[in-house]
């Protein structure tokens, strides 16, 4: 959505106009940009789109984790595996020392 040069506030001023803001971002469906000292600082966004964008994001992070999956499932076919001490070496593990008996 492109922010239109009004739907930019200043949050000194977003406080006196606080439910004012509220209602153009429900009702009409516009994002409001608050900045503080001139910069970005936080948005009002619908309660629904922000839902939506949460379940994007979930859906997103499955996806990566799928592909993640699939892409360890063709290096285990494909033989490219590693055994312990290699992986420890990738990962830069020192082996666990044997612990004394009391």
């Amino acid at each position: 959505m492109i922010l239109r040069s009004i739907d930019v506030v200043p949050i000194s001023e977003a406080r006196a106009r606080l439910t004012e803001l509220a209602e153009d971002v429900v009702g009409h469906g516009v994002e409001k940009l608050l900045t503080k000292n001139g910069a970005s600082y936080v948005a009002l966004v619908d309660a629904r789109k922000l839902d939506y964008y949460h379940a994007l994001e979930a859906e997103h992070a499955g996806l990566v984790l799928a592909q993640s999956a699939l892409q360890g499932l063709e290096d285990l076919a494909a033989g490219r595996v590693l055994d312990e001490s290699e992986l420890d070496r990738a990962l830069s593990v020192r082996p666990a020392r044997s612990r004394k008996k009391a």
